[in-house]
């Protein structure tokens, strides 16, 4: 089977927001879980093989969301980031309706279905 190489890097907290995301996305896109809090140096180690892509912080709406924020911005400051409204607090938690156009607005391709 031919690899898919991905265009894009969607960096978020963890398996589940990972999963909601897989379920709308349209193209090939690496998704990468930081599973909770990270430094620099495990940043940079997740996404060096990834830095020749566009990277798209989706976090939370949350202390850890912007915690790892925070982290992004120092390492990557070129990253394009994303945000769930504040109601939903998680990216997990955001209805795929609203996170398909999130994505869209960020020229994420998503599945047409999710689009009201």
């Amino acid at each position: 089977m031919a690899k898919v190489f991905s265009e894009k890097v969607i960096l978020v907290e963890g398996r589940s927001d990972k999963l909601k995301l897989l379920t709308i996305l349209a193209e090939a896109t690496e998704i990468v879980c930081t599973n909770g809090t990270i430094s620099n140096v495990k940043l940079e180690e997740i996404l060096s093989p990834l830095e020749e892509l566009p990277i798209y912080a989706f976090l939370d709406s949350d202390k850890s969301g912007e915690q790892i924020r925070s982290v992004v911005r120092k390492v990557y400051p070129e990253a394009i980031h994303l945000y769930t409204n504040p109601v939903y607090g998680e990216v997990a938690n955001t209805p795929l309706d609203v996170l398909a156009s999130i994505l869209q607005r960020a020229k994420i391709k998503v599945k047409k279905e999710f689009l009201l």
